[in-house]
């Protein structure tokens, strides 16, 4: 139970630290957030990728006043159900119409203390770092009355305006490396980027479902991160790093995946059973941590290219598959389950792959029925044309442009 005279305080206390706050660079979600009167906004995302900023920047530009509260504050660790009705007293006494609550989602029942502001007539704004603790109870009293808004770490685009650099192979070379993690690119202090891993490992991850080997997870997590861009599935990883059932690796996964620190792209099918069974493809939300968390010897400079496209459709996109037939496609943009994009990854063509590359791409290509495919390559163009069919090699820093 915390009192209404500790509330106040940790309000007053957050409230000038959040207002104090360097706005920073403006992020391009900030114009794609959907307000509605009577929904509440969510906002998602990796932890550190700049949820609050984001809140502070749509503060300064569409509202005179907001109320802030971090419920990740050491003050309010014994937030109860119960002290909603006097957090509430405090909005009331303070006659502020729009709410930001971060982290929410550590105190149960959180959706109803949300419902009952939108039903006042309050404009809410919650953002938190795990997909599926907020979605299991937005699935309950909030169904239907909520917008959610996914945040990555920087862009391409938003890495250049941070840094004053231009549009070049050789600031692509460098956002391949660093990644968009803000705290990381402004500082470049790597250890940032560990202690990042190791919060999501402990906190979002081994506390909340009670995971006591926290070794295993750990070593699952470098291995998924040194594998980028290929192949995994729980079945064939089953016996290593001391996790014997495919079931319990299969909830790592799922932990992971929900933390925003790997994601799991099946293989197109138009059956969902096989997508299911077959194996899946595996992406780090930042190629940053992959730099740093990575036990791979090599480079790897091919993969973390692949890695980089996987992260800017994901910006625009909820559907993306890889194609396998003959040969490989390495992604299949899908919208409202149509095929509308489809692009191959590869730094380097050479004599060696460029087979491989172009007729994975054009059975692809005639698979879905779509006259144009495109290679995003380091920094070689080129256009290719045959029966009908149009193939364009593009440098990865034109095409994040695009």
């Amino acid at each position: 139970m915390i009192r209404q005279e500790q509330i106040a305080e940790v309000i007053d206390y957050q409230g000038a630290l959040f207002l104090d706050k360097n706005t920073g660079v403006e992020r391009d979600s900030l114009d794609t957030i959907p307000i509605v009167e009577n929904y509440a906004n969510i906002i998602t995302g990796i932890r550190r990728c700049g949820k609050s900023t984001l809140l502070l920047q749509l503060l300064k530009k569409k509202y005179n006043d907001a109320l802030f509260l971090n419920f990740e504050d050491i003050r309010l660790a014994g937030f109860e159900t119960s002290d909603f009705s006097r957090l509430l007293n405090e909005i009331v006494k303070r006659k502020l119409k729009v709410i930001f609550l971060d982290e929410v989602q550590l105190v149960k029942a959180w959706e109803m203390f949300v419902n009952q502001l939108l039903r006042e007539g309050y404009t809410v704004f919650v953002t938190g770092s795990n997909a599926s603790l907020l979605s299991r109870e937005l699935g309950t009293h909030l169904t239907g009355r909520h917008l959610s808004t996914e945040l990555f770490p920087f862009s391409y685009k938003e890495f250049l305006r941070y840094k004053n650099g231009e549009c070049n192979s050789l600031s692509l070379t460098e956002y391949l490396k660093n990644g968009g993690i803000p705290e990381y690119v402004k500082t470049g202090v790597s250890t940032l980027l560990t202690v990042l891993t190791d919060d999501i490992i402990i906190r979002d991850i081994a506390i909340r479902h009670a995971i006591r080997d926290v070794n295993s997870l750990r070593q699952l997590t470098v291995y998924l991160l040194s594998n980028i861009g290929t192949l995994v599935s729980a079945n064939k990883l089953s016996g290593i790093f001391g996790i014997k059932s495919s079931s319990t690796l299969l909830d790592y996964f799922s932990f992971l995946q929900d933390s925003y620190l790997v994601e799991f792209m099946p293989q197109f099918s138009y059956s969902l059973k096989t997508q299911a069974r077959n194996p899946k493809k595996i992406y780090a939300i930042d190629t940053g941590i992959v730099s740093e968390i990575s036990s791979s010897f090599s480079d790897n400079t091919g993969h973390k290219l692949e890695n980089l496209i996987y992260i800017h459709l994901r910006h625009w996109y909820k559907e993306l598959r890889y194609f396998k037939e003959k040969g490989e496609c390495d992604f299949v943009v899908l919208l409202n389950g149509k095929a509308i994009q489809l692009i191959q990854v590869c730094s380097q063509i050479d004599d060696l792959n460029f087979d491989r590359e172009y007729n994975g791409l054009i059975e692809a290509m005639q698979f879905f029925n779509l006259p144009e495919g495109i290679i995003v390559t380091l920094n070689q163009k080129d256009i290719f044309e045959k029966n009908g069919l149009t193939v364009k090699s593009i440098p990865a820093h034109e095409y994040l442009f695009l």
